[in-house]
């Protein structure tokens, strides 16, 4: 490899203390002017600092407009201070495209609407600011789609995907965005009001005869398009995927001067849109999967045009390395089972009006593929299969990014196409080169259309290897370009492309871009330094040669990021699978206030920045990140649902413990965070203290106190549960009427925990009686214990750790003899499973206790296959606690029910809002109920009388009881019950 040309340039953290001269006076303009958000504070400057890109820029301000005539007033006041504007969504731009220094305007929170579908002349009109899942799904109602389908798909906005020219699985059945925009409603820095679309001759001269400022814009389009026709012609790629530049095309008399469709794709960087009016597409109501196996990727990749020539609706790549990705990350790992053998795979759909005409079409192509030399297999997929390889190819980018014991992969050059036909030749040579450079990177993508997704291992923390990158950015350019590709198939050029532009399409071209751009924006504001006249690509880096965070030292080990703090947060890159509201349980802080502070995402950001001290001040003791942490429930499910497994309860924890280092705690802290001493203490006499707890004056005394929200009532104290009580408390009066087990009965630990033991010990008695008939004698602890779990909440660490140790020393004897410990309280087992050995990572007793812990549906499934659950002919439906499904996962419990008979229907409810004391504390309880009212509540108010409710964990068993009048049961109930006659 020769000398790198380029040299080193200023990275983000060279700019980070940038400040706009007229900051303050433009924040207060704006506060008198509109009636949205706007903020200027630095967390939120610290949010919107980037994107899902390898860049970084510090805003002046975030202005988050309710209306049109807020956009107008901020554009009015930023123009009157010179401010840059820039437009953003989702913030899940690849190619930094999302982030400036300027003033940005955040559509999603509010101006989100649509309205009724049209679907007689298939349109719809949005506002930018509406995710794409929830056009698509009022389309579906009328068998309509907005046909790009990113994999951002929920929580993407449209005007996003206008800014990116966004692609997705199903623009090989419908088009890119650009061939699916009727009109744009458009507002240019200057302040003029467009409407745009596409134009006739007349129009067109109609419009320029008109004069003022619409005429001056058409006039000087036509020029463009009469100047740079042939060029146009000549040098614009014609393969599916051309998204790179400025869409030129559109200006061309065949595509009828379509000033919308030529403006999708400029990133922002010409104007703001205010509305758009969609085409729809018909969608195929029955599709068929196919997944198809070769020997390697590329051999995959030379046979995409035969399997093109069977029309297809979607066509994807993917290759081993993406799934020994997944399989590091224990990742849908029972998911990769479903793909055929082989190295490099190839994900066909079809859709047709029928069931059966879909799977005709499949079987065809599986037909087809017998008479090919490669010899590939095939597996046709049932529809609830294709949704789980549907869900390995969408987890793409993220599976990538960070890969233990591999390193972390980077955008840059992660998006170019090519013609398919020239896909199998391009992939091995960007393969050669990237064996040159020394880099690795798995590929996938949309192979139907010859659009490749990587990322690659570079190094931007050195100034060899960040030269190294722009050296590689180049090479790579020339051989997309010799393949008569373009370097961007769908994500746009932003900053990591933009350069590379006057490579693509030589200068002449080049100024045709400048003059479009001139003609919109001719100051220059909008989104300056984006794919025009960009930025470097490896300047504005977040990493960059001056990377030096702080590595505080930390209570928790985070093995996984080399024992750093700030190599945790910087897992995040930004995909924000954190932000959907429709499935799952991340983020629950989100889906109940839709703001990026309270996003998985927001929160590394801001964990983040604290370690960088640029934009965030006073490191542990910084009030906002305190303040965004606060609403973190702790549920998990980041570390399970995001792709690269950001741990946000842990990270909660870790700060939360030095946050009140050397300061007083509330007293909810201590009475929540030490509530197994209360309890115990409570178990002694537990009448009469529940009698006190409820005396109406006293009550009201430890609400207030303990700052508990009025509506919330306490948990009722019991005595701690025995196998027979009264032959516990008087031996030589009673007998034991215990089922007699055989002296080699294998042995198991019933781990008595503080919320079953001392609350609900009717659940402890299920589970012993359980066990017993399985076959097992079952032993339990002789002294007080508690895992600690609530001291989490409240990083209460060292108390946390000294529980753990105890707990390991008064297991000594289960621990050396390999006894499995059965627990009830996911969220306990989640403690062993999980904190124990993050904490105590050298003390060898706490991976024996991890592997040794079971939950009772895994134990029973994996150490009692002879085990028989009773019949029963109910109908179950089930909610799982947060912990048992990002820990350990609900398919043994299922499996459990599903062996009982009954109709057993798992619930999609997210976290129940209660997540141990979050939904008690006063200032949470309108979150808590919130999300409880999302799903999980309203299916136990609809349920009928005699269906059976599942809820095995006692936070989600109070949310239910404390809201309605059902009663849950504990998966040990279930089975301890006396089976249907």
């Amino acid at each position: 490899m020769s000398t790198s040309p380029f040299v080193v340039l200023p990275s983000s953290h060279a700019r980070a203390h940038d400040i706009f001269p007229a900051a303050s006076e433009l924040e207060a303009e704006l506060r008198v002017q509109i009636r949205g958000e706007v903020r200027f504070d630095p967390a939120s400057k610290a949010l919107y600092s980037t994107d899902a890109s390898n860049y970084r820029h510090i805003p002046i301000g975030v202005v988050l407009p309710i209306d049109e005539a807020d956009v107008i007033n901020t554009v009015t006041l930023c123009r009157r201070f010179d401010a840059p504007i820039l437009s953003r969504g989702a913030g899940t731009s690849l190619a930094g495209q999302g982030c400036n220094a300027a003033i940005i305007l955040d559509f999603s929170k509010y101006m989100n609407g649509m309205d009724a579908i049209d679907a007689v002349h298939r349109t719809v009109k949005v506002q930018p600011g509406i995710v794409l899942d929830r056009v698509r799904d009022a389309a579906e109602k009328f068998s309509l789609t907005f046909a790009p389908d990113p994999a951002t798909h929920s929580r993407c906005t449209i005007g996003g995907m206008i800014g990116n020219n966004s692609c997705g699985v199903h623009a090989l059945m419908g088009g890119k965005t650009v061939d699916n925009i009727a009109t744009l409603d458009l507002l240019l820095y200057d302040g003029t009001r467009l409407t745009v679309g596409p134009t006739t001759e007349a129009e067109l001269e109609s419009n320029i005869s008109r004069g003022g400022r619409t005429g001056e814009i058409y006039s000087s389009l036509k020029a463009i398009r009469d100047t740079y026709a042939d060029q146009v012609r000549a040098k614009f790629p014609r393969i599916p995927r051309r998204v790179s530049g400025f869409n030129l095309d559109e200006l061309l008399p065949e595509n009828s001067f379509n000033v919308a469709r030529a403006l999708v794709g400029s990133e922002g960087t010409c104007a703001i849109i205010l509305g758009a009016t969609l085409h729809l597409v018909e969608s195929p109501q029955c599709r068929t999967l196919i997944g198809i196996g070769f020997s390697d990727i590329f051999i995959a990749a030379d046979h995409v045009p035969q399997i093109l020539e069977h029309k297809p609706i979607g066509f994807e790549g993917m290759d081993g390395l993406l799934l020994d990705a997944m399989r590091r990350k224990q990742k849908s790992v029972d998911d990769l089972a479903l793909l055929p053998p082989g190295n490099g795979f190839l994900i066909v759909e079809f859709g047709a009006a029928t069931q059966a005409e879909a799977n005709a079409k499949a079987r065809a192509l599986a037909a087809s593929l017998n008479t090919l030399p490669a010899k590939p297999t095939a597996r046709i997929y049932t529809s609830a299969e294709a949704k789980r390889v549907w869900h390995i190819r969408e987890s793409g980018l993220g599976a990538t990014a960070f890969v233990p014991g591999v390193g972390t992969g980077w955008e840059g050059w992660e998006d170019a196409a090519v013609d398919p036909a020239q896909l199998g030749s391009y992939l091995r040579a960007i393969f050669a080169l990237m064996n040159e450079f020394g880099y690795r990177s798995p590929m996938y993508g949309h192979f139907g259309q010859g659009c490749v997704h990587m990322r690659h291992n570079f190094d931007l923390e050195t100034a060899p290897g960040i030269l190294k990158f722009r050296q590689f950015m180049d090479r790579a350019t020339d051989i997309a370009l010799a393949h008569g590709g373009s370097i961007s198939g769908e994500h746009g050029d932003g900053q990591a492309r933009g350069a590379l532009l006057p490579k693509m399409f030589g200068e002449e071209l080049m100024q045709a871009f400048r003059t479009f751009k001139h003609i919109f924006d001719p100051t220059n504001r909008m989104n300056p330094g984006k794919l025009i006249d960009a930025h470097q690509p490896h300047e504005d880096l977040r990493l960059g040669v001056d990377y030096n965070p702080w590595q505080p030292k930390t209570h928790f080990a985070f093995a996984e990021d080399n024992g750093s703090f700030a190599s945790a947060n910087l897992r995040c890159v930004g995909v924000g699978a954190c932000r959907k509201t429709d499935a799952g349980t991340m983020c629950p802080s989100f889906m109940a206030t839709g703001e990026e502070l309270h996003s998985t995402r927001g929160r590394a950001h801001l964990l983040w920045e604290l370690m960088q001290g640029e934009v965030l001040p006073d490191q542990w003791k910084n009030k906002q990140v305190k303040e965004s942490l606060d609403l973190c429930l702790a549920c998990k499910a980041c570390k399970s649902e995001c792709p690269v497994s950001v741990d946000m309860a842990t990270y909660k924890a870790e700060f939360l413990a030095h946050h009140y280092e050397d300061e007083s705690r509330p007293w909810s802290h201590y009475a929540f965070g030490r509530i197994d001493v209360f309890a115990r203490l409570a178990s002694f006499a537990p009448h009469f203290v529940n009698a006190i707890n409820n005396a109406p004056i006293i009550r009201s005394l430890v609400k207030k106190i303990l700052h508990i929200h009025p509506q919330r009532t306490f948990p009722r104290f019991s005595k701690p549960f025995t196998p027979d009580r009264r032959l516990a408390r008087q031996p030589e009066r009673y007998r034991d009427r215990r089922v007699p087990l055989p002296a080699e009965a294998p042995e198991v630990f019933l781990w008595a925990d503080t919320f079953n033991n001392y609350f609900h010990p009717a659940t402890m008695r299920a589970a012993h009686q359980v066990l017993t008939t399985a076959g097992f004698r079952v032993t339990l602890p002789t002294q007080h214990l508690c895992c600690g779990r609530p001291l989490y909440d409240f990083g209460m660490l060292s108390t946390a750790k000294d529980y753990l140790l105890k707990i390991l020393n008064a297991l000594t004897a289960q621990l050396a003899a390999g006894t499995p410990i059965v627990v009830l309280e996911p969220s306990c087992a989640s403690v062993f499973r999980d904190e124990l050995t993050n904490l105590l990572p050298n003390d060898p007793r706490a991976a024996k206790l991890r592997d040794q812990t079971f939950l009772l549906s895994e134990f029973l499934v994996k150490h009692a296959p002879n085990y028989k659950p009773p019949q029963l002919d109910e109908k179950i439906i089930v909610h799982g606690h947060c912990h048992h499904r990002a820990t350990m996962g609900m398919q043994d419990e299922m499996k459990l029910l599903r062996a009982t008979g009954a109709e057993v229907e798992l619930l999609d409810s997210g976290c129940c809002g209660m997540a141990g004391p979050f939904g008690f504390e006063k200032d949470k309880f309108a979150l808590s109920q919130k999300l409880g009212e999302r799903v999980l509540l309203p299916a136990v108010r609809n349920k009928s009388a005699n269906t059976i409710l599942v809820s095995d964990g006692f936070s989600c068993a109070e949310q239910i009881t404390q809201n309605t009048n059902a009663k849950p049961m504990h998966l040990a109930e279930v089975l301890a019950q006396t089976p249907t006659p």
